[in-house]
């Protein structure tokens, strides 16, 4: 790494989408060393203003500056399933020169290929044993591993080019508790400029300082996630009570100017009656009724100001309160009454070697939690039950209507908007119901008519759960693959709410133990080689290590 100081800057930074959605505008940011999460509600810019700081974007104004070299993790790492893992890496060429000349071969070419890195090698096998890798051969090819030893592989290549500023968006995706632990140390031992993207507490736990990004623009607060929610009660404790105080105070004022109202009033009759009954000559009347109205006039203006100052005062003490908006569905049709039969599988061979031997059914509303490691085969026995996927032998019996959300969430069509994705799952509704409905998914007005593929993660993620469970027929099995991946924790609770308006069947595959007994789940079932019934107390105990 450089031995000068590394940053982070960016200037006066906007950042509009083709379409003309605006997500970031004056924006002004600075990161030194250390590691810095970045959070913020689901659309705020977060995933957006990484890719600037890498360069994978140009921002429509303003500058984006960084100190030596950038690495970046993006949230949804996709390798060749072909290459290599050495490829992969990007340790290829330098391995292959490094061959050579230990066999003999002493061009030019091949020294300058090698350069100074002869541990290559060396160091590679040591980040993968890091990460939990240590299995995976540089001979192997990427099809070869899970999606989660992917990003692991990923985040080791980033590792091996040793990059001044690492940028990593949501890294714990598709990770196993193992693997999450392995890239917790790998975090803690990070001792340049980082800036992680996360709605994982865990790791949040492991940085230096919050950084929140909301409304544009970046709040600070010292110290991990857990002091970040202390000084944010505390926050939001005093924006409460200021906005007491000044509801008071508007009360207060409104009256206050009633009053003076009457008084107002009550000296106008008055005037009016010592004028009518000419007590004093009629000039000496006239110049006290005017000077009346002039100083009713001021008392008036006086007290209305007032109240106008308690009003904005008030407004004011209101922004400061957060009112995160959280997904809210209802979830009409889904029922299934307990024992009907929903799901029935026999002697079942998944392909790439794991197995549900014996019989397996899912009768009722039951809420079944599925946990493995990566590369355990969840996702192949999802797939196989939503008829993706033909089994190698067995059979797989779905007795109700079925909707299955995919990690990578390509139910949606990247052309078409919010409201037309949904409309294709759902054709017999109107516009305006489709409309009404998506509301509830926080997409009002213009924001159902954008592209799909403008989307952030968060709202990639509800617009795909919007499809499927607006579909027709609503599903009375809903299947989900790490369903909280792309979520901030304020979507994870308004999903958790959503799936407890749900009374159909429902299988989560999750590495997140704390959203999964949330859900009020009733079976807990490890995939490892087979498939059999565990406890959430053994899921924890893997997590430590115990």
């Amino acid at each position: 790494m450089s031995t000068f100081p590394t940053y982070v800057t960016c200037s006066s930074l906007a950042f509009s989408w083709p379409d003309g959605t605006d997500v970031l505008a004056d924006f002004h940011l600075a990161v030194g060393p250390g590691r810095t999460g970045l959070i913020g509600l689901n659309g705020s810019g977060k995933s957006t203003l990484l890719r600037l700081i890498a360069g994978e974007l140009a921002p429509t104004e303003g500058v984006v500056r960084t100190s030596g070299r950038v690495g970046y993790l993006p949230q949804n790492a996709v390798l060749d399933t072909a290459l290599r893992v050495d490829e992969a890496l990007g340790i290829a060429a330098t391995r292959t020169a490094l061959h050579a000349i230990e066999a003999g071969d002493v061009r030019e070419e091949h020294f300058t290929a090698v350069g100074d890195d002869w541990d290559v090698e060396e160091r590679a096998v040591a980040a993968l044993a890091q990460l939990g890798l240590g299995r995976v051969g540089l001979d192997r090819t990427v099809g070869e591993i899970s999606g989660g030893e992917c990003v692991l592989l990923r985040l080791a290549a980033l590792l091996l080019a040793r990059p001044d500023v690492l940028l990593l968006d949501e890294p714990t995706n598709n990770l196993d508790l193992f693997a999450r632990g392995r890239l917790y140390e790998a975090v803690e031992a990070w001792s340049g400029v980082m800036i992680v993207v996360s709605h994982d507490r865990e790791l949040l736990e492991r940085v230096d300082q919050i950084a929140d990004l909301r409304d544009g623009a970046v709040t600070w607060y010292g110290g991990a996630y857990s002091a970040y929610e202390e000084a944010l009660t505390v926050e939001q404790e005093a924006a409460g009570r200021m906005v007491r105080v000044a509801e008071a105070d508007v009360r207060r004022q409104k009256r206050e100017l009633a009053e003076a109202q009457v008084k107002l009033s009550r000296r106008k009759r008055y005037g009016q009656k010592m004028y009518e009954q000419k007590r004093e000559p009629k000039v000496v009347m006239g110049e006290r009724r005017r000077q009346a109205q002039v100083s009713a006039g001021k008392h008036r203006t006086m007290h209305t100001e007032r109240l106008n100052e308690a009003r904005e005062r008030l407004s004011e003490a209101a922004d400061a309160v957060r009112e995160d908006d959280r997904i809210r569905v209802e979830l009409p049709h889904t029922r299934v009454h307990p024992g009907r039969g929903v799901l029935r599988m026999g002697e079942v061979e998944l392909r790439y070697g794991a197995r549900v031997e014996g019989g397996f059914e899912l009768r009722g509303p039951e809420r079944i939690a599925l946990v493995g490691r990566n590369g355990a085969g969840k996702t192949t026995l999802l797939r196989t039950i939503a008829g993706e996927l033909r089994p190698v032998a067995g059979e797989v019996e779905v007795q109700v209507p079925l909707r299955f959300l995919p990690q990578r969430l390509d139910v949606l069509d990247e052309e078409l908007s919010v409201v037309r994705n949904v409309a294709r799952f759902a054709p017999q509704a109107t516009d305006n119901m489709i409309r009404a409905r998506l509301a509830r998914f926080l997409f009002r007005g213009e924001r159902a008519d954008r592209p799909a593929g403008t989307l952030s993660g968060g709202e990639r993620f509800r617009a795909a759960l919007a499809a499927l469970l607006l579909a027709e027929p609503a599903p009375q099995l809903m299947m989900l693959d790490e369903p909280t991946n792309n979520l901030d924790m304020a979507s994870v609770r308004g999903l958790t709410e959503a799936l407890e308006a749900y009374e159909g069947a429902l299988i989560v595959a999750s590495h997140d133990t704390a959203f999964l007994e949330s859900l009020g789940i009733t079976r807990w079932l490890l995939l490892d080689g087979g498939l059999r019934p565990t406890t959430a107390e053994e899921v924890g105990e893997q997590s430590t290590g115990a």
